[in-house]
């Protein structure tokens, strides 16, 4: 009895919440919730805006480039770079040659940079061309072949230095690689026969597009044998040659010029300027960024030679009145 009544409870304790269950047996208490609702999965929306805004923070801002430098000494990414007239880089280059002591005579290269873009999603292929320039600067000639049945031709081409003449007789020393050549040029009376070697020699095959067919064999020689070739690479450079660096000022820039003109054939002026920035340097020289003011072709506008037109009307039809009055 005495341990019954340690355990039992003392009149007038009252457990809370206890006289409440007692007085009403017939409802029963809600069930604990053992865990959390799940969260309700976040829109596509606010997570794309949410990473585009931390990708927003983390980008550091960057200065804006300097035009020009005040000091001698500075550093240059601080500062755009800048980009010089032809004349004046053709002088820095040489003078560069004089202060390093380097090899009088190395080439001078150029780095054209494209836009190949044309309307919509087209774009310029990537092309190779050959061009004669003004003025030479090397004594290498391109071993170039012909192709003619007709004697007198095959003669013209022997006489002005094709390395190989001849007929269909050659297609088999060809796909053989007997007989290799920088450039193969034909007459439109052999083409026919000469369909076997389109995939042996590919861009090299002959093509009106290219000058290497026709009629004209004297012509399309000289070009081939003295002109220099180039290739777009990386789908919009060209890296090429145009001159020796002891060659006087006015035969560097008249090569030069001569380059950009024929690159700018590829492309209609309507389009947009062709040549986005142009490179010139030596063979152990830095490079050195052009001003392309001058040195591309500019597109006749018809307006304006419609309204000189017009005026020139005008002042007829004025002269003719007063010398009638």
């Amino acid at each position: 009895m005495g341990f019954r009544a340690m355990l039992a409870p003392r009149r007038g304790w009252i457990i809370p919440g206890l006289d409440r269950r007692l007085a009403a047996p017939g409802s029963a208490a809600p069930p604990a919730r053992l865990y959390a609702a799940a969260a309700k999965p976040a829109k596509r929306g606010s997570q794309k805006t949410k990473q585009e805004e931390t990708k927003k923070k983390q980008v550091p801002r960057r200065r804006p480039l300097l035009t020009k430098p005040v000091d001698d000494v500075y550093l240059t990414w601080h500062y755009q770079r800048p980009s010089y007239e032809v004349e004046k880089a053709v002088g820095m280059l040489k003078k560069f040659q004089e202060l390093d002591f380097t090899y009088p005579k190395q080439f001078v290269y150029i780095n054209v940079f494209l836009d190949m873009a044309l309307q919509k999603k087209k774009k310029v292929e990537p092309f190779t061309s050959t061009v004669l320039l003004p003025y030479r600067f090397s004594d290498q000639t391109n071993k170039v072949l012909v192709f003619t049945e007709n004697e007198q031709e095959a003669e013209i081409a022997r006489e002005n230095g094709a390395a190989v003449v001849g007929g269909v007789e050659l297609i088999k020393w060809i796909l053989e690689d007997e007989i290799q050549a920088d450039a193969y040029l034909a007459v439109p009376e052999i083409m026919p026969k000469l369909i076997p070697l389109r995939n042996k020699l590919k861009r090299k095959y002959p093509n009106t597009k290219r000058n290497s067919l026709g009629h004209d064999i004297l012509k399309m020689l000289q070009l081939y044998r003295d002109g220099l070739e180039y290739a777009v690479q990386d789908e919009c450079v060209i890296k090429t040659r145009i001159a020796r660096l002891d060659m006087p000022t006015e035969q560097i820039i008249a090569n030069l010029k001569t380059v950009i003109n024929d690159i700018c054939t590829f492309k209609p002026l309507t389009y947009g300027p062709f040549v986005q920035r142009l490179v010139i340097r030596s063979s152990t020289s830095e490079g050195l960024l052009l001003n392309l003011d001058g040195l591309l072709p500019q597109e006749e506008k018809v307006e304006e030679k419609e309204e000189e037109k017009d005026a020139e009307d005008n002042e007829e039809e004025h002269v003719s009145e007063s010398a009638s009055t």
